[in-house]
This record gives C-alpha cells, sequence and structure tokens, in this order.
C-alpha cells in the first residue's frame, strides 16, 4: 500500500493542476472574447479613415481626446495561434517605436493605450495637420523654396537613426506638419513596418525607400533630396556608412531594373 501512494497522489496532483489550467485558460478565452466585443462595438461608432493589408485606422475620441486608432486584424489565412502571436510582436515594436523616438524628442503621436487582445493602438490625432506630401504639392503650384524643408526633415531621419530606429515605410504621406505649418514642426507617423537596427543597410534602405516614394511622387526635387540627404549627413553621428550603405543599394536598384 505504501508503494502505491506515492503515484497514486501524484496522478492526482496532475489531474488537479491540469485542470486548473484548463480552467484558468477557459476563464482567460472569456475575458479575451469580451474584451474584444467590447473593442469591436466601441470601433463601430468610429470612422474608418483607411484600410491596408495590416491594418485599420479610425478616427474618433478617446477619453474626450481626439484620436487615431489603429486595429491590426487578424489575418485568416495564418494559424490562428501563430498570428496572434506575429500580431502582438508587430503591435508591441511599432509602441517602442514610438517611445523611442519620444525620448529622443523627435515629434511623433502620443500613445494614449495599448489593447493587446485586440492589438489596438490608441493615438493622439494630430488635428489640422497636413501630411508633408501636400505641403511639397502645395509649394511647388506657388513656386515656393522648400529647402528648409527638405533640412528638418534630413534632421529628424538623422536623430531617428542615431537611435536605431528603423522606419521601414518612410514617404512624405507619413510625415505631417503641425499648425502653423510654416514652422515646419515635422511628426512622424505610421511605425507599422519599424523595427530597432543598428546595421547601416537597414538605415541606408530605409533612406531609399523615401528616395524612391519622394522622386516618384514629388518630380523635379532631385535637388530637395540632395539638400535633405546633405542635412542628413550633416545632423547625424553614424551617417558615414549609412550613407555608403544607401549608395550601394541604389547601385542593387539600377541593376535589378537593367536586368528587368
Amino acid at each position: 500500500m505504501l508503494l502505491t501512494t506515492g503515484p497514486i497522489m501524484a496522478n492526482i496532483k496532475e489531474c488537479i493542476l491540469t485542470g486548473l489550467a484548463f480552467t484558468m485558460n477557459a476563464v482567460e478565452n472569456s475575458v479575451d472574447s469580451i474584451s474584444r466585443e467590447r473593442t469591436r462595438r466601441y470601433l463601430g461608432g468610429l470612422q474608418l479613415m483607411k484600410q491596408g493589408a495590416e491594418a485599420r485606422v479610425y478616427r474618433g475620441s478617446f477619453l474626450g481626446k481626439a484620436a487615431v486608432v489603429k486595429e491590426r486584424f487578424p489575418k485568416t489565412y495564418r494559424h490562428p495561434t501563430l498570428d496572434q502571436k506575429l500580431t502582438h510582436r508587430r503591435t508591441a515594436q511599432e509602441v517602442r517605436s514610438i517611445f523611442r523616438c519620444r525620448k529622443a524628442g523627435i515629434a511623433t503621436p502620443v500613445v494614449y493605450f495599448v489593447d493587446y487582445v485586440s492589438n489596438c493602438i490608441y493615438l493622439e490625432d494630430i488635428e489640422g495637420s497636413v501630411t508633408v506630401r501636400d505641403f511639397i504639392m502645395t509649394a511647388q503650384e506657388h513656386g515656393s523654396s522648400l529647402y528648409s524643408l527638405a533640412e528638418r526633415i534630413g534632421q529628424i531621419l538623422a536623430w531617428m537613426h542615431d537611435e536605431d530606429v528603423v522606419h521601414g515605410d518612410l514617404t512624405t504621406s507619413n510625415m505631417l506638419l503641425r499648425p502653423p505649418h510654416p514652422d515646419l514642426n515635422l511628426v512622424l507617423i505610421d511605425f507599422g513596418l519599424s523595427f530597432i537596427s543598428a546595421l547601416p543597410e537597414d538605415k541606408g534602405v530605409d533612406l531609399y525607400v523615401l528616395e524612391k516614394s519622394f522622386l516618384s511622387t514629388h518630380p523635379q526635387t532631385e535637388d530637395m533630396f540632395r539638400a535633405l540627404l546633405q542635412s542628413y549627413t550633416v545632423a547625424s553621428k553614424k551617417s558615414s556608412p549609412v550613407i555608403k550603405k544607401l549608395d550601394e543599394v541604389r547601385l542593387r536598384g539600377r541593376k535589378r531594373s537593367m536586368v528587368g
């Protein structure tokens, strides 16, 4: 009898622990379902601004403040568990990049709240702002100089890269100007593809993405982009290897274009 007591007690203990784990998982899943439903109802009352492959962006209010809500929705083509882990990781990385920039004095929207169950980020709505894209187009129509803006963009991107934040989607649509717009109070937005990296290659690719987007969206602004890179070089403590990598990435891009 004494010989069998140990194994029996071990089995009983294992059964109890398994039951507790199952109960806790069931409670957690129930709480998560209630939270997701509450979030769906809340988002249903907001204005849908845009929807991309990765996320939906809404405009409304949060705790009485003008807010933008970015929701990373589930991808049905992925296994649910894998999808939740990947989406959670991307949400956390986006918030981390924003915090890292703000700590360095780089203007980004304030993060009001992060819901990791529904993978929603509640952000400050930069009221009265215009995109740098629209600002450049208006300035070109009126023949206004854009060199001060180019210098400001280069400076901000240099600071961001010195903090080892790689934006991942640098375009003039992902840069805002707070009012009054001529003051060039630049705000970086949409860090959904951002990541942390000290590699000059990653930062060079970041600038290359901006250059391709910049020159395709804003024709005849080659001099402006050169001024941007010059400002970047002066403001960054790590610019030399980054600009070298940018030149290498440009060369690879031209070779791919020639091959077709």
